[in-house]
């Protein structure tokens, strides 16, 4: 009983020990990313995260003494953030990888990289699509009378949201897979919900979206309705029932 016990706090250590070295690595990468963001905030700042004010011709103004200071530094850490996502992903992995038996191990090893990209084709859905259309309307609605000065850390706490959130919606397929193969989920459960899921969506679209213009709306639903009906189709492809 003794050993046992022993053995028990040794590997309860082991996995502290593992996690602390996991999160000190992914700690580092972060550093690095934001590193190489600062370097380029310049370039960033004018002609990525400043297009879309620019397009739809919206006026933004700082109101705060060290609002631009404060800003930079958050808009480095979110961009370092984003760089650094998969290589993150990567140390998550490789923390519970030993925990996999082998069959797992195979199917695992392709979470990181599919993972990224779900990410990634979110943040550029965002960015492309969604950001501008809403900008657009903002920028445009109401009367001429009031002119629309936006402060500057409005903006972009808005643009944040928008692309970190489109990117975690967008790992929705991926989601459905480990959650498939673990069991957690089934296919059948899934397609059984599906009308419940489509009002959920809809409910989200309404909450998400920060403006009343049933275009955008739908223009954020319908996409999360095509991920659901991918995660359906992800979930049967993985799906294999327990045998007893």
């Amino acid at each position: 009983m003794e050993e046992s016990k022993e053995n028990e706090d040794i590997n309860f250590f082991g996995h502290i020990e593992e996690l602390r070295k996991r999160i000190f690595i992914a700690l580092i990468w972060l550093i690095i990313a934001c590193a190489l963001a600062g370097y380029f905030i310049e370039p960033i700042m004018d002609n990525v995260l400043l297009a879309p004010a620019t397009i739809a011709k919206l006026k933004l103004q700082n109101l705060r003494p060290f609002g631009v200071p404060f800003l930079y530094f958050k808009l480095i850490f979110i961009v370092g953030f984003i760089i650094a996502s998969p290589l993150i992903l990567h140390q998550l992995w490789k923390f519970i990888e030993p925990a996999l038996y082998i069959e797992e191990k195979k199917w695992a090893r392709k979470i990181t990289i599919l993972t990224s990209l779900c990410f990634f084709t979110g943040v550029a859905f965002a960015y492309y699509l969604m950001i501008p259309s809403m900008l657009k309307f903002a920028a445009t609605f109401g009367t001429n009378k009031i002119e629309n000065n936006i402060d500057i850390n409005e903006y972009f706490g808005f643009v944040s949201m928008m692309l970190l959130g489109a990117g975690a919606i967008f790992e929705m397929p991926m989601l459905s897979y480990v959650l498939t193969k673990f069991q957690i989920i089934t296919p059948k459960f899934l397609t059984k919900y599906w009308r419940h899921a489509i009002v959920i969506i809809f409910i989200l679209a309404a909450v998400l979206t920060p403006t009343p213009d049933p275009i955008n709306q739908m223009m954020f639903a319908v996409p999360l309705i095509i991920l659901y009906i991918i995660s359906i189709w992800v979930s049967k492809l993985s799906y294999s029932p327990k045998v007893e």
